[in-house]
């Protein structure tokens, strides 16, 4: 393929700074994203991954009794913790053999031989220059691979030639890209690393600059060798020593003041971490300034999509500025994000620069500005010696593009940042709910509720009952017989209502009609409590005996 050809249609552009988590399930499903892993598998990525030197905690081999169902329920939790921790691991999660051993198929490409690909057919136009030596995997990046190089008339000279897959935050059209890429080499700062080469086309890009034997400042801090692997030389460093104050105070002066450049120019960056900050005696140079063009993500992206209040490339830089300055202090990364306390610093300065970035406040409140730091004591005092002014002539239409791909950027992280944070909720709710004093609150109130339904269940039971007995002594509330005459109302007398409907005809027991006075309906309540009161008082001994004579037995005369 030639280096000027365009990209496969369909291309998928993924972006590998998003942590990938595995579980591991009993399961020999292969739908879905069900991944089936031997030990074997486990135990070949150990071994791959012992570069690092890092002690990661893969269950020992078993020979006999593997197969009993103690042995593999323990083993799944061994093999689950070691996942854990090559995924929770920043430098590990995002290297090649990690990514392809959770998702082989999102990373099947090679792109060692891609790359070699685009590099021969480049020289191919460009016969000056030649390859000395592939850098194998010196950076972090899966798509972005090194080569060493020279000039064929000037064979003692060293250059690096990196190249790099565009990314999903890509948003320049191809032309305003490869413009963009090219005036790189135009660009002079006494803080930005001089590009000596730059081409781009509809998939890649390729930039050639020189090679420095010192490295870099994360060499530096980890006493590195800049040829080593990645994982090699930064996983687990043998001795943990920050720099000293004046370095510190010189340093984060010189980088400030290009990113504030960069800013006033409209230029978007976002990649600062301390591998890509190159040295030459006592000055730092920033390096890879093509990655924003080209829509690579961000080393620290998986720390700060983590933060709604970080939102803008300015704030990126600003927070991935915090990082590089605990590196330089302290000898190594922070453990988590954000900070709680800061170990002793060779300065309560430095330890003010850290906690307006890094801690949980600071992650609310929003990132300082690039000015506000360079006005803190920390940095204020540190006079720069450089006398090169700095250039960079952007055209008027091309920062328009740049602006507009600036808001892009923002515009995904912003997006990126919400759903995160409607995970997190949703997480928080369901792990909420599903602990046990939650489980026990719930029990509480349901048998709660339980028993106030019965007792409203008993209640109206006993409002039917009680109405049903109102509605029956209603009948038999008069005390006249129902045969009874009712006399009419005299003057002055109050009406009463009228009788209640006959029973049906029976033999009624003789009476005397008494003319009575009519009088007012008693109380139904009042009576009843009467007739019950009678009922309960009445005694069988006022009964008088009766005699009684019996004349049914026949009679002899």
């Amino acid at each position: 393929m030639a280096f000027m050809e365009k990209p496969p249609a369909g291309k998928v552009l993924l972006d590998d700074t998003v942590p990938l988590t595995a579980q591991i399930e009993a399961s020999q499903s292969l739908h879905s994203h069900t991944i089936v892993r031997r030990y074997s598998d486990f135990d070949l990525l150990n071994n791959s991954l012992q570069i690092s030197t890092l002690s990661l905690p893969l269950p020992p081999k078993k020979l006999i009794g593997n197969m009993e169902r103690e042995f593999i329920a323990e083993r799944q939790k061994g093999l689950q913790a070691y996942l854990d921790v090559i995924t929770t691991h920043h430098i590990l999660s995002n290297c090649e053999l990690v990514k392809k051993f959770l998702d082989p198929n999102s990373y099947s490409v090679n792109y060692t031989e891609i790359a070699l690909q685009h590099v021969s057919m480049f020289f191919r136009s460009e016969p000056k220059w030649e390859v000395v030596e592939p850098l194998k995997d010196i950076g972090w990046r899966i798509r972005k691979k090194y080569f060493l190089m020279k000039i064929k008339n000037q064979p003692k000279e060293r250059l690096m030639l990196s190249w790099a897959d565009l990314g999903p935050d890509k948003y320049l059209s191809d032309k305003d890209l490869q413009y963009a890429v090219k005036l790189l080499s135009s660009c002079s700062h006494p803080y930005i690393y001089k590009i000596t080469f730059a081409t781009a086309n509809e998939s890649s890009a390729l930039v050639i600059r020189p090679f420095s034997e010192k490295g870099t400042l994360k060499d530096l801090i980890y006493k590195a060798k800049p040829k080593d692997p990645f994982l090699k030389k930064y996983c687990n460093p043998k001795k943990i020593q920050g720099l000293e104050l004046q370095q510190i105070k010189i340093y984060g002066r010189q980088i400030l003041e290009v990113l504030k450049f960069l800013h006033e120019k409209g230029f978007p960056y976002g990649h600062l971490h301390s591998a890509n900050v190159m040295l030459e005696g006592d000055t730092c140079k920033l390096l890879d300034l093509e990655n924003s063009l080209l829509g690579l993500p961000s080393f620290y992206r998986s720390y700060f999509s983590q933060f709604r209040k970080i939102n803008t490339l300015e704030g990126v830089d600003v927070h991935c500025f915090g990082h590089l300055l605990y590196e330089m202090t302290y000898g190594r990364p922070p453990d988590t994000i954000p900070v709680d306390s800061f170990p002793p610093a060779p300065s309560v300065f430095v330890v003010s620069v850290l906690e307006s970035i890094l801690t949980c406040e600071a992650m609310k409140n929003g990132m300082p500005t690039v000015s506000r730091l360079l006005q803190m004591p920390l940095f204020s005092d540190v006079l720069l010696t450089s006398s090169e002014k700095p250039q960079f002539k952007i055209p008027t239409k091309l920062k328009e593009a740049l602006k507009t791909s600036k808001e892009c950027i923002e515009k995904r992280l912003t997006e990126e940042q919400k759903l995160i944070h409607q995970h997190r909720r949703l997480t928080r709710a369901q792990s909420h709910h599903g602990s046990e004093e939650e489980k026990k609150k719930r029990k509480i109130l349901a048998r709660k509720k339980s028993k106030r339904s019965a007792y409203e269940s008993g209640e109206e039971h006993s409002a039917k009952y009680s109405n049903s007995n109102n509605s029956g002594s209603g009948a038999s509330s008069p005390l006249t017989s129902p045969s009874s005459p009712t006399p009419p109302s005299t003057a002055g007398a109050s009406s009463i209502p009228p009788a209640p409907p006959p029973l049906p005809p029976a033999a009624p027991p003789p009476t005397t009609e008494v003319p009575t006075q009519p009088s007012p309906q008693p109380n139904v309540s009042a009576s009843r409590g009467a007739l019950l009161s009678s009922i309960q008082n009445f005694q069988k001994g006022t009964l008088k005996k009766t005699q009684t004579c019996d004349y049914s037995a026949p009679r002899i005369s």
